[in-house]
């Protein structure tokens, strides 16, 4: 039998343990496994590309699990009434095949975007940091800025969307916060002074969103727009002024920021920092950017977690999406009367 986790299921999961403790758990278990990284088999997500958008194919395993990911990117879906993102994915035991669970993932993609960005700032981030800003405030925004708020003392957070009702979305779901909220006419005037910068636009095509001068010393940005061939955020002349972070390499150049780039201008990769082999932010005035594309690494992370929390809480249904026989060598006979 298989469990099977609905949307419903995991609305069920954040109401019984709050959505603080469950970012908590996440991004706990991401550090775990960035910090086993050796042990996975991992590789480059595999794309189908259309006119209008990607779907994708996203597989990680280690020697006690498989899992994988399909998942689109279609950024016009929105002005059709559909999502930019939608995703499922499987956890199955490499000990015999198996699958184990089945389960949404368009809401655990979102939640796992946001968990990897706080791990990769945990280490990129200046201690004191009290401002965030957030360019776009589409689907994923208010999951970057609560992950973000649940790990440091946010007292204010500027936001700015070419959409004036995305930004009104915006204010409504986290009105009520201990963070100011404040709205900006302009990037810019968003950008200024933050200590924390997370870009998050779904327009394909390359674009500049602002100046390495429109930022200051210290800054963090945290680019996850940029997340497929052709997709930029930032242009190569402000790349070469940062401390550049990544998940993949090979998934990166293709499809990240530092698609852009040469190779030798990254400065790590995230397990790296994580282990330890690399210091993360080593003063207050560097500049530093994780360039964050969305690995199946983390898919893997966060589908663990959830088959935990839905075995715990006995959350799903059990379905018989795989036969059970008596000779599994007679599968025909589940065709006789």
């Amino acid at each position: 039998m298989i469990k099977v986790l609905t949307v419903t299921d995991i609305q069920k999961l954040i109401q019984i343990i709050g959505l603080e403790s469950f970012y908590e758990r996440v991004i706990t278990t991401l550090e775990e496994d960035f910090r086993r990284w050796n042990e996975f088999i991992l590789s480059p997500r595999h794309g189908t590309f259309y006119p209008d958008g990607i779907i994708e194919l996203m597989p990680c395993a280690d020697q006690q699990l498989f899992a994988f990911k399909y998942v689109n990117g279609y950024p016009c879906n929105p002005i059709k009434g559909k999502l930019n993102v939608v995703a499922i994915g499987l956890l199955s035991d490499a000990g015999s095949g198996y699958p184990l669970m089945i389960s949404e993932m368009t809401l655990l993609t979102a939640f796992r975007t946001a968990a990897t960005g706080v791990l990769a700032a945990k280490y990129l981030v200046r201690k004191n940091a009290k401002s965030l800003a957030i360019i776009g405030t589409g689907a994923q925004a208010e999951f970057e800025v609560l992950a973000f708020a649940g790990f440091f003392q946010l007292e204010e957070v500027r936001f700015f969307d070419t959409d004036p009702q995305a930004m009104t979305k915006f204010t409504r779901n986290l009105s009520g916060q201990k963070f100011r909220l404040i709205p900006n006419n302009s990037i810019v005037d968003a950008v200024r002074d933050a200590d924390i910068v997370i870009t998050a636009t779904a327009v394909k095509k390359r674009q500049s969103l602002f100046e390495f001068e429109d930022i200051s010393p210290g800054t963090h940005i945290h680019a996850m727009g940029g997340d497929c061939l052709g997709k930029t955020e930032l242009s190569a002349e402000f790349l070469n002024q940062v401390k550049l972070v990544v998940e993949y390499k090979p998934q990166s150049l293709i499809e990240g920021e530092v698609q852009q780039c040469e190779s030798n201008l990254i400065y790590a990769e995230l397990w790296e920092l994580v282990c330890k082999n690399k210091p993360g932010r080593q003063n207050n005035h560097e500049i530093t950017l994780f360039d964050s594309v969305g690995f199946a690494l983390e898919d893997y992370s966060i589908l663990r977690v959830v088959y935990e929390l839905a075995t715990e809480h006995q959350l799903g249904t059990e379905s018989d999406l795989i036969p059970e026989l008596s000779d599994p060598k007679n599968l025909f006979g589940l065709l006789k009367p």
